[in-house]
């Protein structure tokens, strides 16, 4: 099969993306297009660099990256009239452009994923006809301002007109099923390859010095995503522990007090490539996620990150957490059980046999596992669609 996916993500953001990953893990079988959607003509005059040739760029023998040369209207902004007659006319303008640098790669019958592209992916459907188009809802992205005024209703048009619904929860799939009766959880993949707990690692310079124990996040440091006051209240609450955070930093955290407290180190934005070697020097690692429309639904892949590398985790207590993880971490929702949690997950930090179960459990959730369940309802509505038609 060839798959066309779009993404709201670049194929180049820094940091390691779920959808980057799944298009790695599909091009081990099948031939791949990643479509990095084009920017706005607001995002040009921003500075917003147009992409030079060449336009389509292997990454391997089965994936290519395709840059779009070209800017499309902005239409947030827009009333709901107008913002569908300028979506439509920007969905029409990128599906002609992926219709023929596919074509020079001689795709035929296309399997169009579409991640998260609410509004550039909206009509994609309609211009390309493949033989199957997905909606992989990963994200709660209508949770964010920018998305509020058309994404709600953009979204569950999309789910409507697509075949099949893939979410990485249950919570979501849940909430989508109202729209499309084609719906299926994967939940979401780590590269146990790179998340290798038996694999030696030495100790970054930059928290070689740093008091043990160690209580560790990895990942993007945003406020609208993590809750910023518990993590202060825990790190003055539990000032005889070093709390390391390795991620970039949005204004809220650069800004706030959180940098005063001796206990509490940031590193920056690391390399995918290095983030095990923090996560080993980790003796409990943390995800405190704020409860809220964006968070609560989320599939944590930090959580099976840490897990791979055998260490015990301590998180908030989303639905996710409670319906997937709840049996290998201890979830908490405040900051009283957030200490209660912490100190017994330090007691469980050198327990040889709870280690080994946290690892088989994340051996459970790689790319391979998660990417098959998307064949298996690629093969179910295929099937389903061939006996339908032999009736007729």
């Amino acid at each position: 099969m060839d798959f066309i996916i779009t993404s709201l993500q670049s194929w180049h953001e820094k940091i390691g993306t779920t959808i980057r990953n799944t298009a790695l893990e599909i091009a081990k079988r099948h031939r791949v297009i990643y479509v990095n959607t084009p920017a706005t003509l607001i995002d040009r005059l921003h500075g917003v660099k147009k992409c030079r040739p060449p336009y389509l760029q292997p990454v391997n023998s089965n994936l290519w990256v395709l840059e779009c040369p070209f800017a499309v209207w902005p239409v947030n902004r827009l009333p709901s009239a107008l913002f569908k007659m300028a979506n439509y006319l920007n969905n029409q303008k990128i599906a002609r452009w992926i219709a023929s640098q596919a074509a020079t790669l001689h795709f035929k019958n296309s399997i169009l994923l579409i991640d998260n592209d609410i509004y550039r992916s909206r009509y994609l459907k309609q211009f390309l006809r493949p033989a199957l188009s997905i909606y992989y809802r990963r994200d709660y992205v209508i949770g964010f301002d920018y998305w509020k005024k058309h994404g709600p209703s953009c979204e569950q048009e999309l789910v409507r007109a697509s075949d099949l619904v893939i979410t990485n929860s249950s919570y979501f799939t849940k909430e989508l099923s109202p729209y499309n009766a084609r719906i299926y959880t994967t939940n979401t993949g780590v590269n146990l390859q790179l998340y290798d707990a038996a694999r030696p690692y030495d100790t970054p310079s930059d928290i070689r010095d740093i008091p043990r124990p160690i209580i560790g996040y990895t990942g993007a440091l945003i406020e609208t995503r993590l809750d910023i006051e518990l993590l202060y209240k825990l790190a003055r609450q539990l000032s005889q522990y070093s709390f390391v955070l390795v991620g970039p930093e949005d204004d809220c955290f650069r800004q706030h007090p959180l940098h005063t407290l001796p206990n509490v180190h940031f590193t920056g934005q690391k390399r995918v490539e290095e983030l095990p070697a923090y996560i080993r020097q980790f003796d409990v690692c943390i995800n405190p996620q704020k409860l809220n429309p964006i968070t609560i639904g989320n599939y944590p892949l930090k959580v099976d990150e840490y897990l791979a590398m055998g260490k015990p985790v301590v998180a908030t207590r989303t639905h996710t957490m409670e319906d997937v993880f709840a049996r290998h971490t201890h979830l908490a929702t405040d900051c009283e059980g957030y200490v209660s949690a912490i100190q017994t997950a330090l007691q469980e930090s050198s327990n040889a046999q709870l280690k080994e179960e946290r690892i088989a459990f994340a051996h459970t959730h790689d790319w391979a596992h998660s990417v098959e369940k998307i064949y298996k309802a690629i093969d179910q509505y295929l099937t389903e669609k061939s006996s339908s038609a032999s009736v007729r």
